[in-house]
């Protein structure tokens, strides 16, 4: 086998090649196989946070920063407090899963990390990779890089595909006195919002004294840069009513939420991965247990000789994320009062089965009777003659 060819090539370690790589290393099967990992950044910084709730223990509880059993919904007037159990809300910073991935993945003797930037990939037998400092092949890549044709789609009310941005901007900040409970986490908090917007603060405290605070977005076109910063300090001025505290540490992204046929750019052996693969949930933005659950089928299906992303995505429930994500990018105004709906009718426990796509059909004939009829039928019907 000539030097630079891999059996497998992973391009990007952000949750989805890291998750994939680490569940190749975990599996015998894959320990005569020689795996390649090209990202193009360092990941030696905290550049995100990953929030995901689970049942029980998870794979990296040993890295988790918090977790929570109890947790709140407040929209106007009313507080929806959310017993989570047999469910746990949990916390993962970024730098402590790529620290411990590049642990995990340096003592794998056919596992190779380089650091690359990927410009093309040109299919064919075996796939041919160029990079910025050389080129490589492999018979399987996973790429987690954004399709040109995503890139160059912009978000409009009107647009062919569903598509709203959810933007985020958060402070870990630190007090002087204890000012947090870290018993309990804010899932939504709808009492202050940007203009007539999809827009929210959670809270994730950490201790009583620290806590990252974050603003967030559901919305078609993203506020002035200065939004974010004067939404956290009104939240924390009339709501947390804190007064004293320090930011130690500060985190921005944009999330995608969209009902784009990212998996219609898996070509053959060529799959696309993570957000790039349709992997993040359009409805809600959340990815990382998606990351793992699509990575462990991926692992079963090449074990089992199957196309590598057979079984990866529900039609059904991709319809439901389109409808809802119509009604957002149309009339984003509905938000805050459609998740007041669904928090208040709903147990957390059925909301969260119903975001993992675990539901029955009756189950989610419940969850949707939450939502008032008149705006899902107009997004079904305007999905229905797109």
């Amino acid at each position: 086998m000539p030097p630079n060819h891999y059996h497998i090539a992973i391009i990007g370690a952000g949750a989805a090649g890291l998750q994939l790589a680490l569940a190749m290393r975990s599996d015998p099967f894959f320990a005569e196989q020689r795996i390649l990992l090209l990202e193009k950044d360092g990941k030696d910084e905290n550049d995100r946070t990953w929030c995901f709730w689970e049942k029980g223990e998870g794979k990296c509880d040993s890295l988790l920063t918090q977790s929570w059993a109890q947790g709140d919904f407040f929209y106007k007037d009313q507080h929806h407090p959310l017993n989570l159990l047999p469910y746990r809300y949990k916390m993962l910073r970024g730098l402590d899963f790529y620290r411990f991935a590049k642990q995990e993945l340096a003592a794998a003797p056919n596992i190779t990390w380089l650091t690359e930037e990927v410009v093309k990939v040109a299919n064919g037998e075996p796939i041919r990779i160029v990079g910025r400092q050389g080129e490589y092949s492999a018979d399987w890549v996973f790429d987690s890089r954004l399709p040109e044709e995503f890139l160059a789609l912009q978000p409009s009310p009107s647009g062919a595909r569903r598509y709203v941005l959810q933007p985020f901007k958060g402070w870990v900040v630190r007090t002087p006195d204890d000012r947090f409970d870290p018993t309990r986490f804010t899932m939504m908090d709808y009492r202050l919002r940007w203009r007539d917007t999809t827009s929210f603060t959670y809270v994730l405290p950490m201790s009583a004294r620290e806590a990252l605070v974050e603003f967030t977005l559901f919305v078609p076109t993203l506020p002035l840069a200065e939004v974010y910063e004067e939404m956290l300090r009104q939240y924390f001025d009339k709501i947390l009513k804190i007064k004293d505290f320090e930011i130690v540490e500060t985190e921005f992204g944009i999330i995608p939420m969209t009902d784009f046929p990212f998996e219609k750019y898996s070509v053959g052996k060529h799959i696309r991965i993570g957000t790039a693969g349709g992997w993040v949930k359009p409805s809600s933005g959340y990815s990382f247990k998606n990351c793992e659950r699509n990575s462990q089928k991926i692992i079963e299906n090449l074990k089992a000789g199957r196309p590598a992303n057979t079984g990866l995505f529900s039609s059904k429930f991709r319809f439901y994320d389109s409808v809802f994500l119509g009604v957002l990018q149309a009339q984003n105004k509905l938000g805050p009062s459609l998740f007041n709906d669904m928090y208040a009718k709903n147990d957390i426990q059925k909301i969260f089965a119903f975001l993992d796509n675990e539901t029955t059909l009756t189950e989610d004939l419940g969850i949707i009777s939450s939502f008032p009829k008149g705006p899902f039928l107009q997004s079904f019907f305007n999905l229905l003659t797109r």
